[in-house]
């Protein structure tokens, strides 16, 4: 009886609006003051004060609100908080429109419920579950009012997130943020993709990077890096894939021709490939080792030492078959990846007295005793390169050639060197990598300019095979001299800024590759006799330069050539190389600083800088319809020889290519012998510390008549045809 009679008295309580309305008030907006009570209800003190006192102290006696006498303010009790839950569902069952149905997103059709809305903002947000409740039935009283009769699940989400800015709850409103693309955008990315080859797969790719893109600047990277990404003053290099793949990997053949493909431990319902019994086999294995190793990288792969590694396979083989097997195997990468090939000329010293792998994985002498062999198939290659480039040039697999000092001491060494610079001559293909100097005879490059050396255990197969760049993050250079007022000292300190942001990126990226590499490498963490093929812990971090060129002309105000811009480009460069090695030391990490080639990177932050500058201020290459900063460094051909100034001025910048770098020769149209090309080599050679530099062509292709021309031309030289055009600039906007 007492139970009924306490229970009447709240009926009571809750019996006049005005009451209920106080009690709905304190519930959603927490604890208030007399005064602010009476300003939330709109009533006036010195005419409403009787009244309001009247009902404030029917609440106190029924126990539906307290006060808080230190703070002088009036609170619900739990009793207050059970009776507004029962008066919500008194409302929904007397109210709420059956009809109000949500696609959810599980795909399915469902009634509305804000019990659902509290809950993910518990789950997803890690908000308080009183406060959640709250927020979910702020957005109920929202959609209730608006009368929707179909809902989707992202305009829910949408109505909670305005409640939670309007309350001042951006930390939780950041936590529980959608990603995708608005219909338009897809809709836009269909349209055009339609025309393209494979277009289907392609809006898939493109869609799902979108959304990865989003997940890792909201809930991976902290605030303030991606920040930077979004403004301008930094570029993170492949953001999709940024907690997926590493972004190049520098393969070691020898591991799969000894022990065989074992794809049993990505999929237990896979095969295991045992170890190749030919030259046919060899070539079908490693092709496979790239198909999925690609699942697993960002961007590029090299095949390193590959002519000597698979040399012991060509032995006692006809020439026109091994020919026959290489051009299969070329078509079949140019299709379907994104890989290097790093020839060797002649053997190199190191390599000549280590085991060579053959038929099944067993062991036939040494690599040195394969000379001939291994000089044979570069041979080859530059000859199917050169059949191939004669109609349309072949640009991938893309062929790395590496010069030595031992290879002006043999004869077929240089014939062969002759015979990539008559390749070069005609598309530009072939890049060449000087490897002259004691300290550089055992680094590895990639066509993209990537670059390891022994700075890890010296151990060149440790330090360079099996292991390749975790990731890439470019510094907006040009940003930093606008932002510091051309004060030396500011501009400085601005750079170690964004240097310590793009560690810190580095940093989580290899944190979380490492947590889940099994997961996300199960082909590249393959073992073989315990031993794990690919080494995360010796990959390259790369701090990537974009505009150094254009921030010392801005900053001078003069062009490169100028000894005090010159001098400016060079204390900087020093200045950084400095700052990233203490930084890499400080974390005993592998920490590099590049210039690398990145036409997204170059041409956006570019494009940023513009729209916050102005064209007028902004130093920037390339056109106002298509500007970029440099990544790559140009040198031009004078008389047919790269000036002694140019070079000086790459010896003077050469701190900043530690982790990489790529130099373009321009050749324009005019046509050159290979004699002239491979002295314009030797030159950069023996007098430049250049790694890896590349002639260009840039060339047009008629659909029509089958033929190539040099230059980007608006007409076909050959038929005259307008519409059938297609153009070939490798190097285009970086």
């Amino acid at each position: 009886m007492p139970q009924r009679i306490r229970g009447a008295k709240v009926l009571k309580a809750v019996s006049s609006p005005l009451r209920l309305q106080t009690l709905n008030l304190l519930f959603d907006k927490g604890p208030l003051s007399y005064t602010e009570l009476m300003s939330s209800l709109k009533m006036n003190p010195s005419r409403d004060a009787g009244r309001f006192a009247y009902h404030l102290k029917f609440l106190l006696k029924a126990d539906l609100i307290e006060a808080d006498v230190e703070a002088r303010k009036y609170c619900l009790t739990e009793l207050g908080k059970m009776v507004i839950d029962v008066a919500d569902k008194i409302d929904k069952k007397a109210f709420k429109p059956k009809s109000m149905l949500v696609r959810a997103s599980r795909f399915a059709l469902e009634e509305f419920d804000a019990n659902k809305i509290a809950n993910s903002l518990i789950r997803e947000a890690k908000m308080p579950a009183e406060l959640a409740q709250k927020v979910g039935k702020e957005a109920e009283k929202q959609l209730l009012q608006s009368k929707t009769k179909y809902l989707t699940a992202p305009l829910v989400r949408e109505v909670v997130n305005t409640i939670l800015i309007e309350k001042g709850l951006e930390e939780y409103r950041h936590k529980l943020t959608r990603l995708g693309l608005p219909v338009h955008d897809v809709a836009n990315l269909i349209e055009s993709r339609g025309n393209l080859a494979e277009a289907s797969s392609s809006v898939h790719e493109e869609a799902g990077k979108a959304v990865l893109k989003e997940y890792v600047l909201l809930n991976v990277l902290p605030r303030d890096i991606a920040d930077a990404h979004l403004s301008g003053a930094l570029h993170i290099n492949g953001l999709s894939s940024w907690v997926l793949k590493t972004t190049e990997v520098i393969h070691d053949m020898r591991f799969f021709l000894q022990k065989g493909v074992d794809l049993e431990e990505v999929d237990a319902a896979q095969p295991f490939f045992p170890p190749p019994q030919n030259m046919e086999a060899a070539l079908s294995q490693t092709f496979n080792v790239v198909l999925h190793s690609a699942k697993e990288t960002e961007t590029g792969q090299t095949l390193e030492y590959f002519n000597v590694f698979l040399a012991p396979f060509a032995r006692g083989i006809e020439p026109s078959t091994i020919k026959r097997l290489l051009q299969t195997f070329i078509e079949n990468m140019s299709q379907h990846t994104d890989t290097s090939l790093s020839l060797e000329l002649d053997i190199p010293d190191f390599l000549t007295s280590k085991p060579a792998f053959g038929s099944a994985g067993s062991q036939t002498g040494n690599y040195g005793d394969f000379h001939a062999e291994s000089q044979l198939i570069i041979s080859l290659l530059l000859e199917i390169f050169s059949e191939e480039s004669a109609r349309k040039p072949l640009f991938n697999p893309r062929l790395v050639i590496k010069i030595r000092q031992e290879t002006q001491a043999d004869e077929r060494a240089k014939a062969l060197l002759l015979k990539a610079h008559d390749l070069a001559s005609g598309t530009g293909a072939p890049h060449f990598v000087s490897l002259q100097g004691k300290e550089d005879r055992q680094s590895v490059f990639s066509a993209s300019g990537f670059r390891l050396g022994l700075d890890v255990s010296g151990d060149w197969e440790i330090d360079t095979l099996r292991s390749g760049c975790l990731g890439i993050v470019t510094v907006n250079l040009p940003r930093a001299v606008y932002e510091s007022g051309k004060d030396k000292t500011r501009f400085l300190e601005i750079l170690k800024e964004r240097l310590e942001m793009a560690s810190r990126a580095l940093e989580i990226k290899h944190r979380t590759l490492r947590q889940h590499a099994k997961g996300l490498f199960p082909f590249l963490t393959q073992k073989g006799n315990g031993d794990q093929y690919f080494r995360l812990e010796d990959c390259s971090r790369v701090i990537n330069l974009a505009g150094l060129k254009e921030a010392a002309e801005a900053f001078c105000e003069k062009n490169i050539d100028d000894e005090e811009t010159l001098e400016f480009a060079a204390e900087t460069v020093k200045d950084i190389a400095a700052f990233v090695h203490k930084i890499g030391r400080r974390r005993g990490k592998r920490l590099c600083l590049a210039t690398l080639p990145s036409s997204e990177a170059s041409e956006r932050l570019a494009e940023l800088d513009i729209e916050r500058y102005g064209v007028a201020k902004v130093r920037f290459s390339g056109t106002r319809e298509k500007p970029f900063y440099s990544t790559i460094r140009r040198l031009a051909l004078q008389n047919g020889r790269i000036s002694q100034k140019a070079i000086d001025i790459e010896r003077k910048l050469s701190n900043a290519h530690e982790g990489g770098g790529l130099v373009k020769i321009e050749l324009g149209e005019k046509e050159f012998k290979a004699d002239e090309l491979l002295a314009v080599t030797k030159q950069l050679a023996e007098n430049s510390n250049i790694g890896l530099f590349a002639y260009e062509r840039k060339l047009t292709y008629c659909l029509n008549c089958k033929k190539s021309a040099f230059g980007l031309l608006h007409k076909c030289s050959s038929c005259g045809a307008v519409g059938t055009l297609t153009f070939f600039d490798r190097f285009q906007g970086a």
